[in-house]
C-alpha cells in the first residue's frame, strides 16, 4: 500500500516509469478478472488498455478511498459491465478458444486440463453476470465477500446468495456436461 502510494506520487508529478511499474504489478491480476468475466481475451485486453489509458489520464484527479488494486479492479469491472450494456462484448464459443498453456509434462495431461478449462469457460460464461462477477471477484482476484460488496454496492449476504448460487449453477451446467 505504501509503495502504491509512493508510485502514484510520483505518477502525479509526471514519471511514466510510475505509469510502467504500475501496469506490471497489477495487470496479469486485470486481465485475469476481464478474460474470466468476458471470455475472450482480445476483448479483455481492450478492457485493460481502455483502464489503464483513463487511469493514465485522470490520475491527476484521483484520490483513492481504498487501496490501489481494488481501485483497479473496480475500473476492470466497470469497463466489462459497460459493454455488457452497450452489447459489444463477444462471448466465444468453446470451439473458438485457442489452445491453452500448461506446465503439464504429459501431452494427454495437458489435453485433460485444456478440456476441463474449456467446460469450466463455457460453463461459467452460461451464468448470469452477477454471478460470474461474484465468483470471479472472490475466486480469481482473491476479494473477500465484504470487499465485494462495497465495490458493488450491495449487502454481503447478497454477494455470499449470488456466490453460492453460481456455484450451484455450475456443478448443474458441469453435471451435465459430464454426462452427454
Amino acid at each position: 500500500m505504501l509503495e502504491d502510494q509512493r508510485l502514484l506520487w510520483r505518477l502525479k508529478r509526471g514519471d511514466k516509469e510510475a505509469l510502467r511499474s504500475i501496469y506490471e504489478k497489477y495487470k496479469d491480476n486485470m486481465l485475469t478478472v476481464a478474460t474470466s468475466l468476458l471470455h475472450d481475451t482480445g476483448s479483455a485486453e481492450d478492457v485493460l488498455h481502455d483502464v489503464f489509458v483513463s487511469f493514465a489520464m485522470s490520475v491527476q484527479k484521483l484520490k483513492l478511498r481504498s487501496s490501489l488494486r481494488k481501485y483497479l479492479i473496480t475500473s476492470i469491472i466497470n469497463r466489462v459491465r459497460d459493454r455488457f450494456r452497450t452489447k459489444k462484448h463477444h462471448i466465444v464459443e468453446l470451439d473458438e478458444v485457442g489452445p491453452i498453456a500448461s506446465d503439464s509434462e504429459s501431452p494427454e495431461r495437458s489435453a485433460i486440463l485444456s478440456e476441463e478449462s474449456q467446460l469450466l469457460t463455457g460453463a461459467l460464461a452460461r451464468l448470469p453476470l452477477e454471478q460470474r462477477e461474484t465468483i470471479v471477484l472472490h475466486l480469481k482476484a482473491d476479494l473477500k465477500f465484504k470487499q465485494i460488496a462495497q465495490m458493488q454496492g450491495i449487502s454481503i449476504s447478497t454477494v455470499q446468495g449470488r456466490y453460492r448460487y453460481g456455484l450451484s449453477k455450475l456443478r448443474t451446467i458441469l453435471d451435465g456436461e459430464m454426462k452427454k
